[in-house]
């Protein structure tokens, strides 16, 4: 099994990267906030793997700048009706800032998690019931973007939200701005 990967970037597209490691290149496929952050075609990269065995695609590699994404990735995939594709669909939506979604899920505020993460009413309820026991015990680096000192935090959020769409900013308009603010 494939845990770790480092090599050259022989070439990234959107959701995925070929890294040539030990003369092989290797198709990873990554959030696209992940891919983001790799150096560009020459340049170094090194990401977790996760494998993934499909009887119709074979073998798929996920890769994540993290051991953290790569948990939370895992943590997607136990969902019901949730494969891999879509565990990293969620994963790009998280790594907006993955200790306030660690924290909107633990605290219950599917507000949040609809609003600046993005995910539907109905998907946020699913990741707060099927997520909130097992995401006590995951470790988290670095510091929340959203409820930093001067942003919004949980009292003053939802006005900012409400506001905004008052205002006729749509959902993904609101998304991008509040975090900038």
């Amino acid at each position: 099994m494939i845990a770790y990967l480092r090599g050259s970037v022989i070439a990234k597209s959107e959701g995925s990267v070929i890294l040539e490691a030990g003369g092989i290149g290797y198709e990873v496929n990554m959030a696209q906030a992940s891919l983001e952050t790799l150096p560009g075609k020459g340049g170094e990269a090194e990401v977790y793997i996760k494998e993934s065995i499909s009887p119709y695609d074979g073998t798929s590699l996920y890769g994540f700048n993290s051991l953290e994404e790569r948990e939370l990735f895992e943590l997607f995939k136990s969902m019901p009706n949730t494969g891999p594709k879509k565990a990293l669909e969620y994963l790009n939506k998280a790594l907006k800032s993955l200790p306030d979604f660690r924290k909107s899920v633990l605290t219950k505020d599917a507000r949040l998690l609809t609003g600046i993460f993005g995910f539907t009413a109905k998907t946020a309820e699913k990741l707060i019931s099927l997520l909130r026991e097992k995401m006590q015990d995951l470790k988290i680096a670095g510091e929340a973007k959203i409820s930093a000192e001067g942003g919004p935090d949980a009292t003053t959020l939802p006005e900012l939200l409400s506001a905004l769409g008052a205002l006729g900013y749509t959902a993904t308009e609101v998304r991008r701005a509040v975090p900038a603010l």
